[in-house]
């Protein structure tokens, strides 16, 4: 009686085994596949449009040409990387690229942060929504308009901040044609418009900070200023150190479009960046090589910093992105 009973587990037997053997990303894949199915176009499209491109950077290691293609072009080495190296513009465009970054992470980086401080210690609903709104409108100006608005508060003669230092005596000024003042328009602009939008991480992070902590500095008799040193500020680093790293792994990426738009013959030498150079000298000139070698150069330089801003970040306040 016992055969026939023997017969019947073994299947259930060797099925429970062939399970057990399964790979646990087979297993993970079959209990929680919707899972992966909602991932799987982000992943398609990063590899698709990030990814596969990458094989185009071969065209900074030869001399591009449309007729032969990437793979037909003839290599010629580190030869666009040295052209650009001894280019008499090279050093005017890291100091303008880096001076520009360094500049827009000083004033704009802790901006947001008390922005965020400021209006999670307003009670009054309806102030905190009006200032929320009039700070987080100006993000969603396109940059066309917004340099648009640049350019007519500071024209000569017809700006609304010409007309005033008329009013008030002063020598009028072309304000976009002096190089000096290029960096302090195009950052503080910069500022006005992205400090309110850029300030909802940080007010997300403080909304997730324990109720009963400012409960215990109540009853020991903190001050709001006291609530805000010891309990929001620390709950805020983890998140301002991470926001620091994308930010500092970025300092050669300048935006283009905006300083392409506030650029004119006056304030050249102040305002080019690498990224317009490579327009201008690549792009508009035809020589593919070339601008794929400096946009590669700038690429490596950003992957070393975030590499290094990482690492020390993770030694100093076990903070990091990896």
């Amino acid at each position: 009686m016992s055969k026939p009973t023997d017969s019947l587990s073994a299947p259930a037997t060797l099925q429970r085994i062939a399970r057990k053997r399964e790979h646990p990303f087979i297993k993970s894949l079959k209990r929680h596949w919707e899972l992966y199915l909602l991932v799987l176009p982000p992943v398609l499209y990063l590899f698709i449009f990030k990814y596969i491109p990458m094989a185009g950077v071969q065209i900074a290691f030869k001399n591009y040409s449309v007729v032969k293609g990437i793979w037909g072009s003839p290599w010629v080495g580190f030869d666009h990387f040295q052209t650009f190296f001894h280019s008499p513009n090279f050093w005017r465009l890291i100091q303008n690229t880096i001076g520009i970054s360094f500049y827009s992470l000083i004033a704009g980086f802790p901006i947001p942060i008390l922005l965020a401080l400021a209006l999670n210690e307003i009670r009054t609903g309806f102030f905190k929504k009006t200032v929320q709104m009039v700070t987080y409108a100006p993000h969603f100006i396109s940059t066309v308009v917004m340099v648009s608005i640049i350019i007519l508060m500071l024209s000569p003669h017809v700006g609304v901040v010409d007309r005033l230092f008329g009013l008030l005596g002063l020598p009028q000024t072309n304000f976009l044609g002096i190089p000096e003042y290029f960096k302090s328009i195009y950052v503080w602009s910069g500022v006005w418009q992205t400090m309110g939008y850029s300030s909802i991480i940080y007010m997300a992070a403080l909304a997730g900070v324990d109720p009963s902590l400012y409960e215990a500095a109540k009853m020991d008799g903190a001050s709001r200023f006291k609530k805000m040193l010891h309990i929001d500020i620390p709950s805020l680093i983890p998140i301002t150190v991470i926001m620091l790293i994308l930010s500092l792994g970025s300092v050669m990426g300048v935006g283009f479009e905006k300083i392409f738009l506030m650029q004119n013959p006056l304030n050249t030498s102040a305002s080019e960046v690498i990224a317009t150079y490579v327009y201008k000298v690549g792009l508009v000139g035809a020589n593919f090589s070339f601008s794929a070698a400096v946009g590669l150069f700038n690429s490596i330089i950003n992957l070393i910093l975030l590499i290094i801003v990482n690492t020390v970040s993770r030694r100093v306040s076990e903070n990091s992105l990896w």
